[in-house]
């Protein structure tokens, strides 16, 4: 077995004193990063390194460094089977998308879930109870909760105010080679005003570039007569040119003074859905590209954000000619360069803006509430980061409040008072829907009597639906009346059309028994090596229950020896 140990002495160049060393890596194979610290993802920032595992499950799991294990969470979502490592050196690292637990962490973890009932659990051991040696095996690498493929996501967290660190802070880096310079893939510019015209249009638009020689980009020259401003889309290829990840840091001059800058080298949780704020989450929306704005209008609390000049905005003058340079950076110091010649100029608009016909205007640093026929939306103070035209209407019981590609930064309440029509059986299985073109989507909704409300975090149409159909159970994994001595699992897939899968719950003669839920595959698994089967014939219960209530039981039975 492979075994990487290693020292922090000048590894890096973002490396820094204050960061502990000794770190071992987690896996026995050579590191291949699919996922990278700060990267981009949908409402967050990435909190760790995703390492590839071969594309199998089951790969060792090696603890980092003495210490405890401090935290357990397992889930069908998120992290899937994740655990916690606390170290006495002011850190804890954490591994997840884990296939099971090793030895007695395993046994730990299954006797929580057979006390609870419950494969959703999260425990939080003492120091005394699950301490760990440098190398202990804690784990096989696996595929839970929310993960794309094979592999483990791995972090380092400050112990006491959980930020997120950078991994390769602790010499990660040095397990992991990176000798690929990032690459460009768009370049937007923004007219900051209602006069001001880039490049012949009001709206944003796209600045074509070259790759020069030396691996930098030249840009084609912006003319534009007023305040303009850029983002970009770009990726680092970490460990090897076909991974598109995020970059570490970036920063950019107007003529050689620093305008703005931004480094991925740690964050709070709490802040990490400003990623929203960080892109261009209209963009993102439409064509799922994210380009990272190198501006912003309102200043916000991202403390990845390091230095800015005007916001970020640039004020381009009469008889006068710019040079914005563009540095992007991975951790390792590979750089590229984009260099961005602006010159002042009065232009036609070939492309206009279209004026908005929104009634409402919604200023984003107070509270609003918007009532109309029994239907009210109650926005906090902060919830959105830039005041904007507001669309709200309500037709034919269909609400439309903002547009989609206006992000949300806090939960708005969306209650519809006074439902009348329907009887109490049909009040029961009622909740406030999303629709997407023909689609309705699931919110979480409280009643109480004829009264509905539902906290949402993304804006669009809405509307009352009910979901009076139970769940199916199907895909039974043995033959009814079956000797399954030589089958190591019982399984079932299930679904639901609308609402979503509340809770299952098996019982095996009586006795509930532990199967695991994969959201990915809809399947629920046990595994017979539980031993809660007895000699003879055996009655299998299963019931799944969706949001709403609705109801499905199977049943069935095997033999065994």
């Amino acid at each position: 077995m492979l075994r990487y140990i290693f020292l922090l002495i000048g590894l890096c160049a973002y490396s820094q004193s204050e960061y502990p060393s000794g770190f071992i890596s987690p896996l026995d194979i050579p590191l291949d990063f699919s996922g990278s610290f700060g990267e981009l993802r949908s409402n967050h920032f990435h909190s760790g390194l995703d390492m590839k595992t071969n594309a199998v499950e089951g790969l060792k799991v090696f603890a980092v460094a003495d210490g405890y294990i401090s935290r357990i969470k397992i889930s069908p979502f998120g992290y899937g089977k994740a655990i916690y490592i606390t170290h006495p050196n002011g850190y804890t690292t954490v591994y997840g998308h884990l296939q099971k637990a090793n030895g007695a962490i395993e046994e730990y973890i299954k006797k929580e879930q057979y006390r609870q009932k419950s494969f959703g659990v999260e425990m939080f051991p003492g120091p005394a109870e699950l301490p760990v040696k440098q190398g202990d095996v804690i784990a096989f690498s696996g595929n839970t909760g929310g993960s794309g493929g094979p592999h483990l996501h791995f972090e380092f967290r400050e112990t006491k105010s959980e930020k997120a660190v950078n991994p390769l802070y602790f010499g990660f880096n040095k397990l992991a080679p990176d000798k690929y310079k990032p690459d460009l893939q768009g370049i937007m510019v923004y007219p900051m005003g209602d006069s001001v015209i880039a490049n012949s249009s009001q709206k944003p638009s796209r600045i074509s570039f070259l790759k020069q020689v030396d691996g930098n980009y030249k840009a084609e020259k912006v003319v534009a007569n007023g305040k303009i401003a850029f983002a970009i889309n770009a990726y680092d290829h970490c460990t090897n040119p076909y991974n598109k990840n995020g970059l570490f840091k970036v920063n950019a001059y107007l003529n050689g003074v620093l305008y703005y800058s931004f480094e991925l080298d740690k964050f709070a949780f709490n802040e990490t859905r400003y990623l929203n704020n960080f892109i261009d989450y209209g963009i993102y929306k439409d064509k799922k590209q994210r380009f990272q704005k190198l501006f912003y209008e309102t200043p916000y609390p991202l403390s990845i954000l390091k230095q800015n000049k005007n916001n970020g905005v640039i004020n381009t003058q009469p008889n006068s000619t710019y040079t914005f340079r563009i540095e992007m950076f991975d951790f390792h110091g590979n750089q590229t360069n984009i260099f961005i010649p602006i010159e002042y100029g009065v232009e036609d608009a070939k492309i206009t803006k279209e004026e908005s016909s929104a009634p409402y205007v919604l200023k984003s640093k107070i509270e609003n509430n918007y009532e109309k026929d029994n239907i009210s939306v109650y926005v906090p103070e902060n919830a959105f980061y830039d005041d904007f035209n507001l669309d709200f209407e309500v037709k034919e019981g269909v609400l439309t409040f903002g547009k989609p590609e206006i992000p949300v930064h806090k939960n708005i309440t969306i209650t519809f008072s006074n439902v009348e029509g329907l009887s109490e059986e049909e009040l029961s299985k009622t909740f406030i829907a999303t629709l997407d073109g023909h689609q309705l989507e699931y919110n979480g909704t409280l009643r109480k009597g004829n009264v509905f409300s539902a906290k949402v975090r993304e804006l669009g149409m809405f509307k009352l639906a009910q979901d009076s159909v139970p769940p199916r159970i199907y895909n039974v994994n043995f033959v009814e009346g079956r000797n399954l001595n030589k089958q190591n699992t019982l399984s079932v897939s299930i679904s639901d059309k609308l609402s979503g899968i509340d809770t299952y719950n098996a019982y095996l003669n009586g006795e509930w028994i532990l199967m695991e839920y994969d959201y990915k595959t809809k399947k629920l698994i046990h595994q017979l090596s539980d031993g809660k089967f007895v000699s003879g014939r055996n009655d299998l219960k299963i019931i799944v229950t969706d949001n709403m209530q609705n109801s499905t039981t199977f049943e069935s039975y095997f033999f065994m020896n």
